[in-house]
């Protein structure tokens, strides 16, 4: 039962890797009166506008989030294994075993959930062609989030 409680979990984490993957940061709008005279749906509008503009240049956001949950995925098994295979020196060859194969397997969870809510910024040419397109629409962009 153990072991199927497991597997549930990994499954579960993958799957929320996989429909947040798509997700990417948006540009932070600042209040100003093009924002206040249309409103934050019209604004989604242009924002998906410009981003398809810039998109269909060929310029690429650069945001890649299941990069980042494949290497957090990676640094964690790694170092979970290192650490679980340390803490088993105790019990000898089968305590060594046994604690990188927790470590790890542990690790591998925790840096794939990690890596996949880290925070994404996109490529500078891409975020600046698409302020450069809300600008001239009239909006001011704060950032990206």
């Amino acid at each position: 039962m153990a072991g199927s409680t497991g597997s549930t979990f990994v499954v579960l984490c993958v799957l929320v890797s996989v429909l947040t993957a798509c997700a990417g940061p948006e540009p932070l709008l600042q209040s100003n009166k093009q924002l206040q005279l249309y409103g934050r749906d019209k604004a989604r509008q242009e924002i998906d506008v410009c981003r398809r503009k810039v998109e269909a240049t060929g310029v690429g956001t650069g945001v890649y989030q299941t990069g980042n949950a494949a290497t957090g995925a990676v640094l964690g098994m790694t170092l979970g294994g290192a650490v679980g295979a340390s803490a088993g020196v105790i019990g000898g060859l089968p305590g060594v075993t046994i604690g990188a194969a927790a470590g790890a397997g542990l690790g591998l969870v925790i840096g794939l959930v990690g890596g996949t809510f880290k925070p994404l910024v996109p490529d500078p040419p891409y975020a600046d062609a698409v302020e450069k397109c809300l600008r001239e629409k009239g909006y001011e962009v704060n950032g990206w989030e």
